[in-house]
């Protein structure tokens, strides 16, 4: 059984094409880093796999089951969650409101256009045990506003825990951040149970590196190198990409 895998998935915006004969195969709780130069299509992946794309041709599935034709709402359900490389909160609302909505999208208390958050006890107390687990509870009635730009990595993670995935993908989670932020994700990471299996875009190779234990290299839309971490840094086409070699 894979966690996660594409299938010969191609993606094209008229001309331009940007996944060509896609395979990935991600085991179940295996940690997996897809890097590759800017234009390479990393993001476009992770949009073909949570369905924000669809695909031209090519199939994808999540622990077996063909979620290809699937709505983006529909393979959340089914366990699929994601952190975005541009953060993409609430500014003007609290931690835990933010939390808490990322919750909604699950419930079916989403359909009640009058329902009251503040009166969700259930929703609130897993949206406050989802800022516990990056360790910003003591944040959650703080504004996002005033939250430093590596608290609110962390809260987007946070949102992303809250739904309980099988499979969580992160877009370049170290963005931005200062030498001692990206320690602490890295460490809030590494401190994901084995259930959900991670799979992360990342440019930080000296941080990135640590975390994964396969690495696929994604190069103008196609997978060029993938294995181990000694094999994909050692591989002839690796440096060429980076190195110009």
């Amino acid at each position: 059984m894979t966690a996660l895998e594409v299938r010969n998935v191609h993606k094209s915006f008229g001309g331009l094409r940007v996944a060509t004969a896609v395979n990935l195969a991600v085991a179940p709780g295996e940690r997996r880093l897809i890097i590759g130069q800017n234009g390479a299509g990393k993001t476009t992946l992770f949009n073909l796999i949570t369905g924000e794309l669809r695909t031209d041709s090519g199939s994808i599935t999540l622990f077996d089951s063909d979620i290809t034709g699937a709505a983006a709402r529909r393979r959340a359900h089914l366990g699929l969650a994601r952190t975005y490389q541009i953060i993409t909160l609430f500014p003007g609302e609290t931690l835990l409101h933010n939390v808490t909505l990322s919750l909604l999208g699950l419930s079916p208390l989403r359909w009640n256009p009058i329902v009251r958050l503040d009166r969700q006890r259930d929703l609130l107390d897993k949206a406050r045990a989802a800022l516990a687990r990056v360790g910003l509870d003591h944040l959650a009635e703080r504004p996002v506003a005033q939250t430093s730009y590596g608290e609110r990595r962390r809260i987007e993670i946070a949102m992303a825990l809250a739904q309980n995935p099988k499979v969580l993908l992160l877009d370049e989670p170290f963005a931005g951040l200062s030498i001692e932020e990206r320690r602490d994700v890295l460490n809030l990471i590494a401190g994901i149970p084995r259930v959900v299996t991670v799979v992360m875009i990342e440019h930080d190779m000296d941080v990135a590196l640590e975390f994964a234990e396969r690495i696929t290299v994604l190069h103008f839309g196609r997978v060029v190198v993938e294995g181990t971490r000694a094999e994909v840094v050692e591989h002839p086409r690796t440096k060429e990409i980076y190195l110009g070699a």
